[in-house]
């Protein structure tokens, strides 16, 4: 199948082609026909399935650059509303439809400027209702509605923002639900704000069987010295995961000590630090990122070979998302999790709820390095709010996005 047999003009098509997209995805060839049907759409779709040029053909085929603002897309981090931003953007760009992304970091009245010219919003849902409160941003010409990455979210403590800007829409529009999973809070969100909608699954491209699955039984104080001895072991590009900001900035500091080069990315960076994390790790200048779970979705991270679980996931579901960044397009990936005193219910449980084996490997011998830095002794890397942990273990927002 081509994308001129979805239904998009012909102008569309070529401004797609252009970007090198010569075949649409699963998700693309499933939504793409249902948002120029005027459906509303409920779908399940993984990072990478390419649901952001699903939902924004469907979008840019009818936007006029008369209409003011005609569609309104809600992220749940600043990175994916860049990474959105920038996908629609070079297709947008023939069309002459402007795409204006609003996010915390930004001064609001810079924000206001651009709002003016703008066709399709992509932003953040605190920043979002900043705008709609101070009367800066209306959405009476509103035809489109996306939640991208609904459940991560309403997750990130945005229920009551959502909530609010889906009072704010007009009734009449299509609304867009995408999301790796879908909760119990998506399901009520559907039920309530979104009509008669049309639903959507399509399977992971992460191959199961090209994706090794295994574990370590380790104390807390060899944990360090393991990620070392197998990280100089490993070629390839490499994720890191841990549950809280401060690990992430105290395992990067560790790392670069040892000579491992390493990034972190976490909610707690300045916006500009994350941007030029991503775009480092992207241009692969260096091959280590070390995250909390803000990099666990959305993100369309490509080639990545090792996905370690420094922290052991609290649920199936996040452990799945981590692991879902490798053994994807035909290539093969290894998941690698540290098991602590306390963590084997955990494993078992992601065993048992995600129906996967994972190996346990022997302990290789570990060289002690007594001179770690002490995350305690010197001057944090980043000074902004080291993050604080739910009932889950999991890192919750203190401040709005």
């Amino acid at each position: 199948m081509k994308f001129n047999q979805l239904g998009l003009t012909a102008e569309l098509v070529t401004a797609i082609e252009s970007q090198g997209y010569t075949e649409p995805t699963d998700i693309q060839a499933k939504v793409i026909p249902q948002v120029l049907n005027g459906k509303d759409i409920l779908a399940c779709s993984p990072t990478g399935s390419g649901k952001t040029l699903a939902f924004g053909a469907g979008i840019l085929n009818t936007c006029t650059k008369w209409g003011g603002i005609q569609a309104l897309i809600l992220t749940p981090t600043r990175e994916l509303a860049l990474q959105v931003t920038t996908t629609l953007q070079k297709c947008a760009q023939p069309l002459s439809i402007h795409i204006t992304e609003l996010t915390g970091g930004v001064d609001l009245a810079t924000q206001r400027q651009e709002i003016r010219s703008a066709h399709i919003i992509v932003g953040t849902p605190g920043r979002i209702l900043d705008h709609l409160t101070t009367k800066s941003l209306s959405l009476t010409k509103l035809q489109y509605l996306v939640l991208d990455e609904a459940d991560r979210m309403l997750e990130a403590g945005f229920n009551k923002e959502v909530h609010a800007i889906l009072k704010a829409c007009p009734t009449k529009r299509q609304t867009l639900l995408f999301s790796a999973t879908l909760s119990k809070e998506s399901k009520q969100i559907a039920k309530k704000y979104m009509h008669t909608p049309f639903h959507i699954k399509t399977e992971t491209n992460v191959n199961p069987d090209q994706l090794y699955h295994t574990y370590y039984d380790v104390t807390h104080e060899q944990k360090f010295p393991l990620i070392v001895h197998l990280l100089k072991k490993t070629k390839g590009i490499v994720m890191i995961f841990c549950n809280t900001r401060r690990t992430v900035d105290r395992l990067t500091m560790n790392l670069n000590y040892y000579g491992l080069k390493s990034l972190a990315i976490h909610a707690g960076l300045e916006q500009v630090q994350r941007n030029e994390h991503l775009e480092t790790f992207h241009k692969r200048e260096i091959s280590i990122l070390v995250c909390s779970n803000v990099a666990a979705r959305g993100l369309d991270i490509l080639n990545v070979s090792h996905v370690y679980n420094y922290d052991m996931p609290q649920t199936s579901t996040e452990y799945i998302h981590r692991v879902g960044r490798t053994a994807r397009a035909g290539k093969n990936g290894t998941a690698i999790s540290f098991v602590s005193s306390g963590e084997h219910g955990e494993l078992r449980l992601i065993g048992r709820e995600a129906t996967i084996k994972i190996e346990k490997q022997r302990l290789p011998p570990l060289i002690p390095l007594k001179n770690t830095i002490d995350f305690r002794s010197v001057v944090p890397l980043f000074r902004r709010g080291q993050g604080t942990k739910n009932k889950k273990g999991h890192e919750t927002r203190n401040r709005r996005k």
